[in-house]
């Protein structure tokens, strides 16, 4: 037997597609054929498999599931739930390695696979390579059993476990997304008063896109914050691995915001510590590290090398611009928004502030979003290389951890090729309007001089 995948369904960090075009049964059943000889190649037996809230997840969890017994290994299906929910069943029962369904914060008619090994993330070559092997028909054969594991009352009090918030009066937003029921069990255990949005799990998504990294998803949770008179608000993504978070007058607190208030009591319990953020996040959080008696590291943008580079350098604690915040201290090291949600609780406490007085202390700086657009394939990288070449030898500042980050007196930009689309993704940042002007110009210069200009925005 062979099978032949979808070349764009194959992604750096996960599987992914839109499902019944570039995604269906039967990759299912190849993903679990070809990861299941991977577990059995590493000298494993058994994995976990859960599944988020889609319409296509349960019949693709079927047919993963059949793969991955044909191939002798034995399944433990740890039920509905968040992705982070998967990791920790990972984590915590005795098995090899992990499967979660989930499109993420994808539209609705999208849905993929994330996987973990021993503990470590699967990408890369190793995605690459169950495409390999499902051309070669190159699997293992064997009868695996399966069982089913309630893990949804252990995961809620682990996350309790140690909590050092105090009594707020918050606003949630779970966007029909998987992490629902684990919110509302474990709202019940924190105290204060607590509001809930969108917790019933519908892959429809019928309220909002679940992507708090989106300003306009957040326009509900705004509304309910002010109309209570709550501290503040928190929203997840789709399948919770990814927080949002808005202060008591409805200002978004962005990805490395929410970063740098998180640190604070982990540079207090492991003074010195390096802690890790992504090429796209604020100059102000490698600052406010470093202020901490931190040891600021930039790293490559995505969840995977992240978590490689933690192991690496002992970090307690990274994020990304994107809302991924990962936890080593007191935690397993990945990203989970329902865990970074508890912590963002314990920090504010510890802070003696509000979250509206934390964000309020923030410098003032303008910044673009995340501009993307469309880019051949073919050119996205070299188009990279290119700019780097002529920055490096105008004697420009330049860091190039991923693409171009370029210093100057004004502020920073960036410009890098996404791995997982054919996009460039560029942002800036400055002390004011003119300086951001003067960046973004910088950067229409670099395309230019590539033959490229920055045309209009590519969707997520």
């Amino acid at each position: 037997m062979t099978h032949r995948f979808d070349p764009t369904s194959l992604r750096e960090y996960d599987i992914r597609g839109v499902v019944g075009k570039t995604l269906g049964t039967e990759d299912a059943y190849a993903i679990g054929r070809g990861f299941a000889t991977h577990i059995r190649r590493a000298g494993g037996t058994r994995v976990a498999v859960g599944w988020d809230g889609r319409v296509s997840s349960e019949s693709l969890r079927d047919e993963l599931i059949r793969g991955l017994t044909d191939s002798g290994v034995d399944v433990v299906r740890t039920g509905l739930g968040p992705t982070p929910m998967l990791y920790y069943a990972e984590a915590t029962l005795e098995v090899d390695g992990g499967v979660q369904i989930t499109g993420s914060h994808n539209p609705a008619e999208y849905n993929g696979f994330k996987m973990v090994i021993q503990h470590k993330p699967f990408f890369g070559q190793d995605i690459q390579s169950i495409g390999k092997m499902a051309e070669e028909g190159d699997w293992d054969e064997g009868t695996g059993d399966v069982t089913d594991a309630f893990v949804e009352d252990l995961y809620v009090d682990r996350l309790m476990a140690g909590y050092a918030g105090g009594a707020f009066r918050i606003g949630w937003d779970n966007g029909n997304g998987s992490g629902g029921r684990i919110l509302e069990k474990l709202v019940e255990k924190l105290p204060g008063e607590h509001h809930l949005l969108y917790t019933e799990i519908d892959g429809s998504f019928p309220n909002h896109h679940p992507d708090p990294t989106e300003e306009k998803n957040l326009a509900d949770l705004k509304a309910l914050v002010a109309e209570k008179g709550l501290d503040f608000g928190i929203a997840f993504d789709g399948d919770a691995d990814r927080i949002g978070a808005i202060d008591g007058l409805g200002r978004v607190v962005w990805g490395d915001q929410i970063l740098s208030i998180l640190a604070e009591p982990v540079l207090k319990a492991l003074p010195g510590s390096t802690i890790i953020a992504d090429v796209k996040a604020s100059q102000m959080l490698y600052d406010r590290i470093a202020e901490l008696g931190g040891e600021p590291l930039m790293w490559k943008t995505g969840h995977s090398l992240i978590k490689v580079k933690m192991k690496e350098t002992d970090s307690p604690l990274a994020g990304e611009m994107s809302g991924h915040i990962f936890f080593r201290h007191e935690w397993y090291g990945f990203d989970d928004a329902l865990y970074a949600a508890v912590r963002l609780l314990g920090a504010v406490r510890m802070s003696g502030k509000t979250l509206t007085e934390l964000k309020g202390a923030m410098p003032e700086l303008v910044n673009t979003p995340e501009m993307r657009f469309q880019v051949d394939e073919s050119r996205k990288f070299a188009v990279v290389d290119e700019v780097l070449d002529r920055l490096e030898t105008s004697g420009a500042d330049v860091n190039r951890t991923d693409g171009a980050r370029v210093n100057t007196p004004d502020g920073w930009w960036l410009l890098r090729a996404s791995n997982t689309q054919d996009v460039l993704v560029a942002r800036a940042e400055a002390k004011d309007q003119a300086g951001l002007d003067r960046l973004m110009a910088q950067i229409d210069e670099q395309l230019a001089l590539s033959g490229l200009e920055r045309g209009p925005q590519a969707g997520h």
